[in-house]
């Protein structure tokens, strides 16, 4: 397995660092642009450890940082930047994705060993979110894996405390590992209004063509398992597959101690794999 460290630029201060991993092998190898989730970034937890064991099994894996989630490259596992956090939009989100992409399609060595013709995406969380809409707006994407994922971003624009949010600009969520309260500024509700027909996750899923796999832990604590069973609604097509007593990350946490998959997490990529070699 190799494994590239890079950043891309999209037109923002913050870049987007991310880390390619491709088997060694002559031929050419489909790959996995693995989107994370709401206070995470691309080497939360086990998420490394994740990305290996899609790689072992034939897979390259492409993970990427938002440019606007808060870390930085000279602190990617640290929330460094609160105000690129506080700044992040959901249209934000999905040009990065979209820029990720585009690179993959590029010409150049780094890219040389993948197939182009086979790129799917694995969303967590709000990141499952951002790839469902990304699938629905992109034909490059053959396939789509969402684990725990959101089934809607505007109830998330639309907290009790609405008008104070509006009236002060500004909202704080804490983090509790970190104990730092994480600002979300009112633009991210404008955002979502003024860009609604894109980042309208439900009407999005209704337009899948792609394959699409649905995941979610029965006992998940930050994404009730009926938003999955919505998703499923929304899209005829989709396989509905739930772990029993999972929640929401699967049995990782941060910092990730060892290199060992949590149980849930090996029953996660199994059925992951199972899906994206069909």
């Amino acid at each position: 397995m190799r494994v590239l460290s890079f950043q891309l630029s999209n037109n923002t201060p913050s870049p987007i660092c991310c880390d390619l991993r491709v088997p060694q092998t002559s031929e050419k190898s489909p790959v996995i642009i693995f989107v994370h989730g709401f206070k995470a970034f691309k080497d939360w937890g086990h998420f490394n450890a994740l990305a290996n064991a899609l790689c072992h099994a034939g897979f390259a894996v492409l993970k990427f940082s938002f440019s606007h989630g808060g870390t930085t490259p000279e602190h990617p596992e640290d929330f460094a930047d609160l105000e690129a956090f506080g700044r992040n939009t959901f249209s934000q989100e999905l040009n990065d994705l979209g820029h990720v992409i585009d690179w993959l399609h590029s010409d150049h060595a780094d890219t040389a060993n993948i197939d182009r013709d086979h790129i799917f995406l694995i969303g967590h969380s709000r990141g499952g979110g951002i790839a469902i809409l990304k699938a629905a707006e992109d034909v490059r994407i053959k396939k789509l894996v969402t684990w725990a994922a959101v089934s809607n971003f505007e109830t998330r624009v639309n907290p009790p405390d609405l008008a104070r949010w509006q009236r002060e600009g500004v909202m704080y969520v804490a983090n509790a590992r970190t104990q730092q309260q994480m600002p979300m500024y009112y633009s991210l509700r404008e955002d979502y209004y003024a860009n609604e027909k894109r980042l309208h996750i439900p009407n999005a899923a209704r337009r899948l063509q792609q394959p699409f796999l649905i995941i979610h832990g029965t006992q998940d604590e930050a994404v009730p398992l009926r938003e999955a069973t919505y998703l499923k609604d929304w899209c005829k097509h989709a396989q509905l597959v739930t772990i029993e007593d999972a929640k929401h990350t699967f049995g990782g946490k941060h910092p990730f101690e060892g290199e060992m998959l949590p149980e849930d997490s090996e029953r996660l990529v199994e059925k992951t794999i199972a899906f994206l070699i069909t």
